[in-house]
């Protein structure tokens, strides 16, 4: 069979509502609340930070519905600002998404899947033991030739074409739902206890910070800005990826429509759960227990609060469920970036090609090995927290890209407006905007590494553009 030259439409509203929830939800909501209850120290605190990261994420959303009314084709997040900008501004997204955006995820979500799959097989928990290679500057475990198992096998799927892989997702997602719901409710109704609730909403806005020690120290004044900024690192990051729905659009039967409504079905859904969450943690856990819990694993404590000892495989399981369903979103929709870049003449020729099932074949295999780099060189992490700010001034340069839109192409159809605009979207804007500045004062080192990576796709960028005008005259 020969190539194929158009994406075929056959992605629904709930396939894509559930690309929408199933990339956003991974391993974060189970693990995250610990670092912010550290960072801010109560209760009220905890459910404000995972309130404010909804309402940002449900914000953004509803702006990115006009766009993607506007350009319903591949490509997402990198044409729009490309459109709204200019070439190099879509550009270094996608250079930024392709070095560690979405393939540093897709490493920490594959590794992730077999962290937890040691609980059973002991053979891939991360131990000395376990080191198959030891080149002093590079470790390999089992866990990370298993997380790359896992990568090459979705990238295969996903290569069989995009029937394959909504499958696998619509599949996956709807059973981590199910299983988060389930956990939710048991909760409250198994392990609830009424001393604990009381305890943990005692003093509930009065923020302190929780040192690795135990150590209890007020946060004051501009103090708390900053640590309400830095426990946002870590909840942005479990929310994020709602926006990969845009990159196959090409792909999503009638996507001037569906777009907009999965965005919003999709990211209010995933909002009502982990705030859902943290409401039973509180319910079932010491504010002390959720801080510490054991290698942050706060889902693992309620689990074991709520099902006894059984408790830390069921959550084993649900964790290896939500990264599995979650990596097969974020590696479907990753490649539709690449291919957008290559038909522009911004990316590997090879990139902007589909295959007979009418895939970007190339562009995935390509992301699959960067990200199975990342798996090996134990990195991702570090790499994931130096983006996390320049992933919201990239959101913020999209939406700030709508009022641009309005000016320059007054007359474009717009099957869908921005929810609330202009209010909406300049909220959405200055929190985005306080967020950074507070990570640069408070948290440099989640910033500056960041934006360096960005700088260098500059000069790319013109190498790039400096080839692509070679091909031209030739």
């Amino acid at each position: 069979m020969a190539e194929q030259t158009h994406f075929k439409q056959s992605l629904g509203l709930l396939d894509a509502t559930m690309i929408v929830a199933g990339s956003m939800i991974g391993s974060g909501i189970f693990i995250v609340s610990a670092d912010i209850t550290r960072n801010v120290g109560s209760a009220g605190w905890l459910i404000a930070v995972w309130l404010l990261t909804g309402f940002m994420t449900l914000t953004a959303a509803l702006s990115y519905g006009e766009l993607s009314g506007m350009f319903p084709r591949a490509g997402g997040q990198y044409v729009y600002l490309k459109e709204a900008y200019n070439p190099l501004i879509g550009f270094l997204y996608g250079w930024s998404f392709f070095t560690v955006i979405q393939t540093g995820t897709i490493a920490a979500v594959g590794v992730a899947f077999s962290k937890f799959a040691g609980y059973f097989i002991p053979a891939l928990e991360i131990k000395d033991e376990n080191i198959l290679m030891n080149l002093g500057w590079l470790k390999v475990y089992p866990a990370q030739l298993v997380s790359i198992l896992l990568i090459v096998f979705l990238t295969w799927v996903n290569t069989r074409g995009v029937k394959e892989g909504k499958i696998i997702q619509t599949t996956f997602t709807v059973t981590k739902l199910v299983s988060l719901f389930g956990l939710i409710i048991f909760g409250f109704i198994l392990a609830a206890r009424k001393d604990i609730w009381n305890a943990n909403w005692t003093n509930a806005w009065s923020m302190k910070s929780i040192s690795t020690s135990g150590d209890i120290s007020p946060v004051i004044g501009v103090a708390a800005l900053g640590a309400i900024a830095a426990s946002m690192v870590g909840s942005i990051f479990s929310s994020d990826a709602w926006n990969n729905v845009t990159f196959i659009a090409g792909e999503i039967k009638n996507p001037a429509r569906n777009i907009g409504l999965s965005l919003f079905l999709g990211t209010l859904i995933v909002t009502i759960i982990y705030v859902a969450a943290n409401f039973m943690y509180i319910s079932v856990l010491p504010l002390h227990d959720i801080a510490f819990a054991p290698q942050d694993r706060v889902a693992v404590s309620a689990a074991n609060a709520i099902f006894g000892n059984i408790g830390t495989y069921v959550i084993a399981v649900m964790i290896m469920v939500s990264t599995f369903g979650c990596n097969n979103g974020l590696i479907l929709a990753g490649a539709r970036v690449y291919y957008s870049m290559a038909q522009d003449g911004l990316f590997f020729k090879k990139a902007g090609t589909l295959n007979k099932f009418a895939v970007p074949q190339w562009a995935l295999w390509a992301q699959c090995i960067v990200a199975s780099i990342l798996c090996l060189s134990g990195r991702y992490g570090d790499l994931l927290d130096m983006v996390s700010f320049v992933v919201v001034i990239f959101y913020m340069l999209t939406i700030a890209g709508i009022f641009i839109l309005r000016k320059s192409r007054p007359d474009m159809e717009r099957p869908y407006k921005a929810f609330g605009y202009p209010v909406m979207p300049l909220i959405y804007i200055v929190m985005g905007l306080n967020f950074c500045i507070l990570l640069i004062i408070y948290k440099p080192k989640f910033t500056w590494p960041g934006l360096l990576i960005v700088l260098i796709g500059i000069p790319i960028y013109f190498i790039a553009l400096a080839r692509k005008k070679e091909v031209v005259y030739k």
